[in-house]
């Protein structure tokens, strides 16, 4: 399937020479990365978020593999300089210009991964919010269940009571996200993926690349034995917790916008 255009949000300069894009995880939006995006627009960048394929205002389609949803950032590049109407072109990649960083959580991070290693100058580094890498079949169905009961009954109390300690718009905004995707599209990114499992692609990460993982024992996705293998398959990697569950930028903003802005200074 070809790739399509991903609708987009705009903060910060955008004339800026630092230029970041942010993809959220499944059944979210570009909206709720949103504090991430203000403090990367605070330090001066011009930050962009997408909405997935089948998400927010995007395009629906009939399939949602991640290989798809990785075509479809690599096809995503930073606007001309102060031109915010600027989509994108059909030029070559090295023409188009290249993000100095891309910021992904969940299957939004394991797209990202594929995309990254698939074209090395699509973005110059790689920040991973606990990444959805490897999902086993058990795994997927709790996935699916989740998002879908999520689909069919949430509420800003539901959303509220669940995650208490959640910024008020970070409740809001995953109403309205849950509320704008698609049910088929929810669906399908697990079952059009039984073989969701992008490790493969982690040795050809040529761009140094941070993982923000969760607290394992608040269910993070990158730890144990698949970090391990992560970490040993490519040097360029570097891993940190935060003391959050798997959406690291919600549960512990503050820990996950420090070790950011720290590992950003070293550049």
């Amino acid at each position: 399937m070809s790739a399509v255009t991903l609708p987009r949000l705009h903060w910060g300069p955008s004339d800026s020479d630092r230029r970041a894009l942010l993809v959220h995880g499944l059944g979210s939006s570009a909206h709720t990365m949103w504090r991430i995006a203000e403090s990367l627009a605070d330090a001066g960048w011009s930050v962009d978020a997408v909405d997935l394929r089948g998400h927010g205002d995007a395009p629906r389609t009939s399939s949602y593999r991640i290989d798809e949803f990785a075509a479809d950032l690599a096809a995503t590049h930073p606007r001309g300089a102060g031109d915010p109407h600027d989509h994108g072109d059909a030029r070559p990649t090295t023409q188009r210009g290249t993000w100095n960083l891309v910021v992904a959580h969940s299957i939004g991070g394991a797209a990202a991964v594929v995309a990254a290693a698939a074209h090395p100058r699509w973005t110059e580094r790689l920040v991973l919010l606990d990444p959805a890498l490897h999902t086993p079949a058990e795994a997927r169905a709790a996935i699916r269940a989740r998002q879908l009961t999520a689909k069919d009954s949430i509420t800003i109390e539901s959303a509220g009571a669940e995650n208490p300690h959640w910024h008020p718009l970070d409740n809001e905004l995953r109403v309205r996200a849950v509320h704008a995707a698609s049910r088929f599209a929810l669906e399908h990114a697990v079952l059009d993926n039984p073989d969701w499992d992008v490790m493969p692609h982690i040795p050809h990460l040529t761009q140094p690349t941070l993982v923000i993982g969760a607290d394992p024992e608040r269910g993070a996705l990158f730890a144990g034995e698949l970090a391990d293998r992560a970490l040993e398959a490519n040097p360029l990697i570097e891993h940190v917790t935060v003391p959050g569950g798997h959406n690291v930028h919600r549960d512990a903003p503050t820990e996950t916008l420090d070790a950011l802005h720290e590992w950003l200074a070293d550049f």
